[in-house]
């Protein structure tokens, strides 16, 4: 790690739940909901796990092979070994997932793919004679469009302006190159703007659909690091979750598994998913709608689509790719059809895979060490100057606005404005008159602690108008903080959350990869804050 870069502890960041935390640290309430811990031992007892289950990895080989072939994406020696090595019982997957947002959506995107990366090549040199391949399982089938329509640039929301319906990996591109154009008219001016838009315009311009285009986007981010991409929506590795499907549409196992885990979870923490009686949507053409069951017959809700009992059966065997996994089964999915050991989430995903370890241990699927993704803070040259101007530190950053203004004004006003000794004397002062009021009548004391609580009170609201009146003096401090807290924490929430790595890309180019590749954590589990490279910084 450089030594721009410095790790605080999640809690110390306000921006995580208690579960995210807790798991981090390991606490004895969330114990049971997962198999291992994130460290040697867990991912050797993941290995060995790994090892007993029959993954059909011919399938997954195949699959993978052709999904490259449609794409027009062989050629990189990396990825097209990686892919080859998965024919081996000694390889082993270290996987992220994540939606087909348009243009990669978030910053954190990055970080997770990176963070698989970074995570697989330790576990090469932790596990000799094993290999470890980073993958990408693009969750194409989901139907957010609200969600993976849009995109912050610079503080604007960009939205692709499309009327499809149904799984967005599937919609055609048709109306993004207005939001292309847009991008290219703010971002082409930067020094590897350009180059930033030759890669979008190369994966999205005639691209048949968004899953495709952000297919042909990762690969040109990532391959030189061996990622492998997979999209799940295939037909062939649908067909290895033949019983699971079959339990959930005929039996509603899986919901009634996960519902035994949420009663237990719900006891400490508060339950990220909740399971339908069937988890599958029926899934073709514009449609992805959810599948209900009354009595013998299904129903794909919004649509006049019905199958009986037996069309279902049916279905099920012929056209597998025709049902989608929901969340509930989406993990297990994973894991039935990659020879995976580990997953890399957020704390969104980390807190619903908490709710699976039951579902899985069901169907003796491998349950992967579940490693908390990567976080940053980047600063930039502009951010750093106001800090320094402000005096105010990298672990301060993360406090509120006003408790920092309130900081500064009390560090560097020239006039008191704490009534700290003031109020001490008066507690010191009531407690000597009670003495006094005791011996003469003990019913007085209670008068007495009145007019002590009532003091005490007032000088404690005297207190906050000195300091109202003197941050009133500050003006020029309180406005450079606003704008360094907007820059760094952009609508009030995580910069990770909001930007994405488009203006990041354009300005500093692919030694922003680089640069985030070689600030990334693997097992620590800290939320890394970090400069941006001095060398290829600009004037903003």
């Amino acid at each position: 790690m450089e030594e721009n870069c410095r790790c605080y502890p999640y809690e110390e960041t306000g921006y995580f739940s208690t579960i995210v935390t807790d798991y981090v640290r390991e606490t004895a309430t969330i114990r049971p909901f997962y198999e291992h811990s994130v460290d040697h031992d867990g991912f050797a007892a993941a290995i060995r796990q790994r090892e007993q289950f029959p993954t059909d990895r011919k399938t997954l080989v195949t699959a993978l092979e052709k999904q490259y072939a449609q794409a027009s994406l062989q050629g990189v020696s990396q990825v097209e070994e990686n892919i080859k090595s998965l024919l081996s019982p000694d390889t082993f997957t270290i996987c992220t997932a994540h939606q087909p947002n348009i243009f990669t959506g978030y910053l954190y995107f990055v970080y997770k793919v990176l963070h698989a990366v970074k995570l697989a090549e330790q576990l090469k040199k932790d596990f000799p004679g094993k290999h470890f391949v980073p993958v990408y399982y693009m969750g194409s089938e989901d139907a957010d469009l609200d969600e993976l329509g849009k995109v912050f640039l610079n503080g604007e929301k960009l939205v692709w302006d499309t009327k499809q319906t149904g799984a967005v990996g599937r919609m055609k591109t048709t109306g993004i190159e207005k939001l292309l154009n847009r991008i290219s008219g703010e971002l082409s001016v930067l020094p590897y703007g350009p180059e930033l838009m030759s890669m979008l315009t190369t994966a999205y311009v005639g691209a048949p659909d968004i899953q495709t285009a952000t297919f042909r986007l990762l690969h040109q981010l990532f391959a030189g690091y061996g990622l492998v991409v997979l999209i799940a929506d295939e037909a062939s590795l649908k067909n290895t979750m033949q019983q699971v499907f079959h339990d959930d549409l005929f039996e509603q196992l899986p919901s009634s598994l996960v519902t035994a885990t949420n009663d237990r979870l719900a006891a400490h923490y508060k339950v990220q998913a909740h399971p339908r009686e069937i988890n599958l949507f029926y899934l073709e053409g514009n449609i992805r709608n959810r599948i209900v069951r009354n009595g013998d017959e299904f129903h794909v809700i919004d649509t006049a689509i019905r199958f009986s009992s037996a069309e279902m059966e049916t279905l099920l065997k012929e056209h597998p790719e025709r049902l989608s996994p929901n969340v509930i089964l989406r993990g297990l999915y994973q894991e039935t059809i990659l020879p995976n050991i580990a997953f890399i989430g957020g704390g969104g995903e980390l807190a619903y895979w908490l709710q699976l370890r039951d579902l899985f241990q069901h169907y003796k699927v491998p349950y992967p060490v579940q490693v908390l993704r990567n976080s940053f803070l980047l600063i930039n040259s502009r951010s750093q100057a106001l800090m320094q101007k402000l005096e105010i530190d990298e672990g301060e950053i993360f406090k509120p606005e006003q408790q920092l203004l309130n900081e500064l004004v009390k560090r560097d006003t020239a006039v008191q404005i704490h009534l700290t000794n003031e109020i001490r004397d008066a507690n010191a002062f009531y407690a000597h008159v009670s003495g006094i009021s005791g011996k003469v009548d003990q019913s007085l004391v209670p008068h007495v602690e009145a007019l002590q609580k009532r003091m005490i009170q007032q000088l404690a609201n005297l207190e906050k108008k000195l300091l109202r009146a003197e941050k009133r003096k500050f003006s020029d401090q309180s406005r450079q903080l606003h704008q360094l807290k907007d820059m760094l924490f952009p609508r009030e929430n995580l910069q990770e959350r909001v930007e994405n790595f488009m203006p990041f890309y354009a300005r500093y180019g692919h030694k922003f990869i680089d640069h985030i590749y070689e600030n990334s954590l693997t097992t620590e589990m800290k939320f890394i804050v970090c400069g941006l490279p001095v060398s290829v910084q600009l004037s903003n």
